[in-house]
């Protein structure tokens, strides 16, 4: 049964990364051969891709000849996360206010007078 959780913790994003780098279906062992050091165990590797096609991240199929191996698909895209992730963000830190949330990062992210008005452009 999928569970309806939208929140990544930092592990499974990083296992999503991999996947969405991928650009087509991945099975653990992928997953883990672009892992950074130090690499997990297989078998959690495993864990992390059942928790996400759990949470309705990645959908699976077995091929034939390949045994109890299972290719994972991304059913969410990056863009669509982030999308989602940014939202969320917005919402629960900001009020819902795109002005105060990029009011926020100007602020804080120290922005160069080039940066400023290549925002300004964006606008």
């Amino acid at each position: 049964m999928k569970r309806n959780d939208n929140t990544l913790t930092k592990v499974e994003f990083e296992v999503m990364n991999i996947i969405w780098d991928i650009e087509g279906t991945a099975c653990a062992w992928d997953v883990l051969e672009r892992y950074k050091e130090p690499k997990p165990a297989y078998t959690t590797i495993a864990t992390y891709l059942k928790v996400l096609y759990e949470k309705g991240y990645l959908d699976f199929r077995k091929v034939e000849g390949q045994g109890k191996t299972h290719r994972y698909v991304p059913l969410v895209t990056r863009a669509e996360y982030t999308r989602r992730t940014m939202q969320e963000v917005k919402k629960n830190f900001f009020g819902g206010s795109a002005k105060s949330m990029l009011n926020y990062f100007v602020r804080e992210e120290n922005l160069s007078p080039e940066e400023v008005k290549e925002l300004l452009s964006l606008i």
